[in-house]
């Protein structure tokens, strides 16, 4: 990395990316819900109508339908739109725009027109907000060819994701989740970027594989530093994008460990956790020393008791449980 790191909280690092990106090319623009109040999208929006003004910070009504087509309708005649989702359970509103028209425009256009948008949905986990101001839906958009999905789980993969995302000529559905937004690490102030496509390993290990989305790449390698102390390796990897997902380096990884857990913040129950699992039961199987086991969200909505939350959210507990399963499995 360059020399001149400084510590930066994973919201400004995409705040520090929007800045560099809109400085250096006017036709990148951002759209959404609450961006003229910088705390309605957790300080990412921080200083940029101050510095682009309002036809380039647009603040729009209440309308993720109209607000997406827009975004997606000024991709396709050149401009570089970022439209943003505060709460990304109300991107179901904008299904047309993001599922019929961006991801199948280069398609069915013959690859003459393309759709350089990014579709940004920020993940409102916990504080009660209950099951309709909760949801990670990046399992649904997982599903539609033509979209490439990006999850980062820290502050240098938010920026340097975001910057890349930016510059990507077919649409990025950008996911974030707000329980990452204080979470500090050493970035770079230039621009830069990180391929989509690519995961890192965060930790190297030969006792078992786990892969990680989101904020629970974040929460597994936390655990795996503990996990040190009982004599337990493990490798981790925070997969960063869905779509096109590293199977490469996730298969170099179970072919050396054979035991494999996936923590993710979505569903367990047709959620992207067992599609990995499925591609890793398809292809290493031979490998395996024990089934793939997942840690994820219950079949169920999210509570709006803190209580019930407690219970509800995995935590590191929940994966080292999993991961002493895997490790004894007989």
């Amino acid at each position: 990395m360059s020399s001149n790191n400084r510590k930066l909280q994973y919201s400004l690092a995409i705040n520090e990316a929007l800045k560099q990106k809109m400085a250096l090319d006017e036709s990148v623009f951002l759209i959404g819900q609450g961006v003229k109040s910088p705390w309605y999208v957790g300080n990412t929006a921080k200083d940029l109508l101050e510095l682009y003004g309002n036809a380039r910070v647009i603040d729009t009504p209440v309308s993720e339908n109209a607000m997406t087509g827009a975004a997606v309708g000024a991709a396709i005649v050149g401009m570089r739109p970022i439209v943003v989702h505060p709460r990304m359970d109300f991107m179901l509103y904008a299904f047309d725009p993001i599922i019929n028209q961006a991801a199948n425009w280069s398609y069915m256009s013959g690859g003459k027109s393309n759709v350089p948008v990014v579709i940004w949905g920020i993940v409102n986990r916990g504080g009660e907000q209950a099951a309709q101001h909760s949801q990670a839906l990046h399992g649904l958009f997982n599903h539609i060819p033509g979209l490439k999905i990006v999850m980062p789980a820290t502050p240098y993969d938010a920026k340097g994701l975001m910057v890349a995302a930016i510059e990507d000529d077919n649409p990025v559905i950008y996911i974030d989740d707000r329980w990452l937004y204080e979470v500090e690490e050493d970035v770079p102030e230039e621009s830069f970027t990180i391929p989509i496509g690519k995961a890192a390993v965060r930790k190297l290990g030969n006792d078992v594989t786990i892969i990680g989305i989101s904020y629970m790449a974040h929460l597994t390698l936390l655990l795996a530093n503990e996990l040190e102390n009982d004599n337990i390796h493990c490798a981790v990897i925070d997969v960063r994008t869905l779509k096109p997902l590293d199977i490469e380096t996730i298969f170099e990884s179970v072919k050396k460990t054979g035991r494999v857990v996936v923590t993710d913040v979505g569903w367990l129950t047709g959620g992207v956790a067992g599609d990995i699992s499925a591609v890793i039961t398809e292809n290493c199987f031979k490998y395996l020393k024990a089934p793939v086991m997942r840690v994820t969200l219950p079949d169920c909505p999210a509570p709006s008791s803190g209580v019930l939350e407690e219970a509800y959210y995995p935590t590191k507990d929940d994966i080292k449980r999993v991961i002493n399963q895997v490790i004894h499995y007989k």
